[in-house]
């Protein structure tokens, strides 16, 4: 059996992070883990083909080369999902579907012409697919209502990716969330009992991407990876001499509760296995909004002070925040705003409430009759969290929050702001623990030996530094504060260079998303005059 496995193409948003990647000579950020670990399920026989959209253009030779399909998709993939499932099936295809928004809503799909549909996780649902497959039945929907065992995935098959078009890597050591936000879907598309993997199974997939050359960064996928910390901790307990033993061959990203600043010892932990960044869902700074919509964990200490000991503790904190909640009072926008820059957050996720499909959230307001259903299936505008119209009627006017939305974008991204707030968060963090070491006179004791890149790595990153520094301290206008801050970070906290440097870098995408949103706002205006954006504000609120 020829199988072609297809990632959708990823409509334009804040997680594609364009410039980012072709700053790093990179085409997209990370590969489609769940479409690749599906591969690894297939018979071994079955000869696999990858086509991964977000990377490279769909070659007629893989349509004619291919007897059956797979797809799979994100519910921000949802067009670009159904229109590949129709031009297969025009081309005669058979068509396999999953991942998370087919399982949400299968309907779509099921129209759209896909004979066979695999809802839920792939380890314990697969073999019902590949047993209908051999009775000769031409079609069906399989799903498996128990969890699977996560003991059981098998290592991802990396080897099926063009590892030079990803800036990361991803892997998964547990799925599901012990936290049940409104809002969220993670608890409906994984449950809320957690499941995991063994520490060994994380190994291997680590041992598995270093055998093929990989370089770059890689990312800890997990919902929540302290949400179990007993978990967490016998992962980082063996991560941690496995990446000494290896020199030290990659740094990391993961997703985390905002709890993690109130564990010193985690923290720790973290930074010793190399974690050099974490993403966290903040939400907002209003207490009772927070309460309203289940995130409790997020008001049990003052935010400020929590995000703060993550940062002062060596970890940089991509913060995502969310407009819209039922219950928000009018200047969230500038509420919000105030804690990024309380912080210093550099890199903020803004996001337009949008309720995913089948959510405690969805189904409240489903019941409430305030889900707009003709917006949601308007081509494009779905589920748009990043400047897209809301699917919902809320508790205050469309116009007030839309405007503050708009606002807090142009606010926090004008680059001189943004670089000012990199700058302070920087010279906050601190030292290394190898810099703090050598400092005191003292022998390096975290264990990690200092990695020599190769040449062509360092290279690559030469060029990527010139670029930025082209881009922010050649011609615009902001371009001597880059050079002193620049010069600053080298002599007040040298060691963070590196970090500081790779922030100013995605500050590139996020001044090319705030241009987009600003005009969407404020068409015709591409000055951006910020006493009409002041008087669109103000008249937002009335």
């Amino acid at each position: 059996m020829r199988v072609l496995l297809v990632n959708p193409e990823m409509p334009p948003s804040y997680w594609t992070l364009r410039q980012t990647c072709r700053l790093q000579g990179c085409k997209t950020v990370s590969p489609p883990l769940g479409l690749i670990t599906v591969a690894a399920l297939l018979p071994q026989e079955w000869e696999l083909r990858l086509a991964d959209l977000d990377a490279r253009p769909m070659k007629e030779d893989d349509w004619q080369w291919a007897e059956m399909v797979m797809f799979t998709g994100m519910i921000v993939q949802r067009q670009n999902l159904l229109n590949l499932i129709r031009e297969a099936k025009q081309r005669g295809k058979t068509v396999v579907v999953g991942g998370p928004y087919p399982t949400s809503m299968p309907e779509e799909v099921l129209d759209a012409g896909c004979d066979f549909l695999v809802r839920g996780e792939a380890e314990n649902t697969i073999a019902f697919f590949l047993d209908a497959l051999k009775k000769g039945e031409t079609g069906g929907v399989f799903q498996n209502r128990e969890k699977p065992d996560l003991t059981t995935s098998p290592v991802p098959r990396f080897d099926l990716l063009h590892l030079n078009d990803y800036v990361l890597l991803s892997v998964q050591t547990s799925r599901g969330c012990p936290f049940d936000c409104e809002f969220c879907d993670v608890v409906s598309l994984y449950g809320r009992k957690p499941r995991y993997k063994e520490p060994r199974q994380v190994l291997a997939e680590l041992t598995a991407i270093q055998r093929l050359g990989w370089q770059r960064e890689i990312f800890f996928c997990d919902d929540n990876f302290i949400g179990n910390k007993a978990h967490a901790r016998k992962i980082l307990d063996r991560l941690i001499p496995w990446s000494e033993s290896n020199g030290s061959p990659y740094s990391f990203w993961t997703q985390t509760s905002v709890n993690l600043g109130h564990d010193r010892a985690m923290i720790d932990l973290l930074t010793r296995a190399n974690f050099s960044n974490v993403f966290i869902g903040i939400e907002s700074p209003d207490e009772d909004v927070l309460a309203l919509t289940g995130k409790h964990q997020n008001i049990r200490h003052p935010l400020e002070e929590t995000l703060n000991n993550i940062r002062d503790n060596g970890l940089n904190v991509v913060g995502s925040f969310i407009i819209g909640f039922d219950g928000e009072k009018p200047g969230a926008g500038e509420r919000i705003g105030s804690l990024v820059e309380a912080t210093n957050i550099p890199v903020v996720m803004l996001n337009l409430l949008q309720p995913p499909p089948h959510t405690k959230l969805w189904r409240r307001l489903e019941k409430e009759g305030r889900l707009l259903e003709g917006r949601l299936h308007e081509a494009g505008t779905n589920l748009d969290s990043t400047g897209g119209r809301l699917i919902y009627l809320p508790t205050r006017p469309e116009e007030q929050i839309m405007s503050e939305y708009f606002y807090l974008w142009d606010y926090l991204y004008e680059p001189s702001r943004f670089l000012a707030r990199t700058y302070r968060y920087i010279l906050a963090m601190r030292p290394t623990r190898r810099a703090l070491a050598q400092s005191r006179g003292e022998p390096v004791t975290d264990g990690h030996p200092r990695r020599t890149l190769p040449l062509k790595q360092r290279l690559k990153n030469l060029v990527q530094f010139l670029a930025i520094s082209w881009r922010q301290g050649g011609c615009p206008s902001y371009r001597w504060q880059y050079w002193r801050q620049l010069l600053g970070i080298y002599r007040n906290n040298p060691s963070r260079l590196v970090k500081y440097i790779g922030i100013c870098g995605i500050g590139e995408d996020m001044f090319s998303l705030r241009e987009t949103l600003r005009r969407k706002m404020w068409p015709g205006d591409s000055a951006g005059d910020p006493k009409e954006r002041g008087q669109a504000r103000s008249q937002g609120r009335k």
